[in-house]
């Protein structure tokens, strides 16, 4: 049997999500967000699907590109998976180095990947001359089996708001995320300043739920947000809770993403998933608070080509 690497094609949706699912069953992905995604990517990303097939079965997938939004020039990603039944036969292996490739290609001077913190993945990335660097955690919260946090009280001058009240004008949000963004702990710093490649990439996301994604205004003005992603079923994930600088240390946050929870859970959301970094101990201390648990750790590995 032979396995080949090739682009990916919108006729693989579906396979690219089954093998993504199997690899990573704690991320919400539908066939939809894959299109999406590869449709709205900024040129500049230079972003790129590939597919292992064995067969004429899709048993792996890779996303790479480069990180445009970084300050620093040249910094490249390729995140292969493979499913877990398929592995051994070499198609993590092609992934990476169609994806080295294409980079290289692209000016790319460093490649970074995420590994699953397991031996036998961490010893694939350091074969390949890849050095570990930030861990971050999966973590998973049971909407349908597990109690949630009471509703908190709204002190005053303060309003709870949806994405959905944004709609005419989402440019605040752009704000908001952009600053929170910046200050997130990672050896990957985005510096969000495209507006109109933000309204593509977040704000029209498939999958991106305006009606859960929950805003807090102070006096009017946004100071802490929920973003919320869903698969339009069961599946709920927190893209990114945060407060702008100027309103941190008030429980904000917590108050933003409490609401979009319960939402979730009235909606018929039954598992509620998110991710953080390892040393983000605010927010991890605030998804403790709700009964996250964590169910799975990787490790940001780099490896220079320049």
């Amino acid at each position: 049997m032979t396995v080949r690497v090739r682009d990916f094609l919108p006729a693989d949706a579906d396979a690219w999500v089954r093998v993504r699912r199997a690899a990573l069953p704690f991320m919400v992905t539908t066939p939809e967000q894959v299109l999406s995604d590869l449709a709205a990517a900024h040129p500049a990303r230079r972003y790129r699907l590939l597919v292992a097939e064995e067969d004429g079965e899709v048993i792996g997938t890779a996303q790479v590109g480069i990180s445009h939004e970084n300050p620093k020039p040249g910094q490249g990603f390729c995140n292969p998976y493979v499913h877990p039944d398929r592995r051994g036969r070499g198609a993590g292996s092609l992934l990476m180095r169609t994806g080295e490739e294409h980079l290289a290609g692209a000016g790319a001077t460093a490649v970074y990947t995420w590994v699953l913190d397991e031996p036998a993945n961490r010893a694939f990335a350091g074969k390949r001359g890849y050095a570990a660097r930030r861990p971050a955690h999966f973590l998973r919260l049971g909407l349908a089996d597990g109690p949630l946090p009471p509703l908190q009280e709204v002190p005053p001058g303060v309003e709870l708001l949806t994405a959905v009240d944004f709609e005419d004008d989402p440019r605040p949000l752009f704000e908001a995320d952009a600053e929170t963004t910046a200050d997130e702990p990672s050896d990957t710093p985005v510096e969000f300043s495209d507006y109109e490649d933000w309204l593509a990439t977040t704000w029209r996301r498939s999958g991106f739920d305006h009606a859960l994604t929950t805003v807090v205004t102070v006096d009017g003005q946004v100071a802490a947000f929920s973003a919320a992603q869903t698969d339009g079923l069961t599946r709920y994930w927190s893209a990114m809770t945060g407060t702008v600088r100027a309103f941190r240390g008030r429980g904000l946050a917590k108050l933003a993403k409490n609401a979009s929870l319960h939402r979730a859970r009235a909606a018929g959301y039954t598992d509620a998933f998110t991710g953080n970094d390892a040393d983000n101990g605010p927010m991890l201390a605030v998804n403790r608070w709700f009964g996250y648990e964590i169910c799975a750790t990787e490790v940001r590995h780099v490896r220079e080509i320049g």
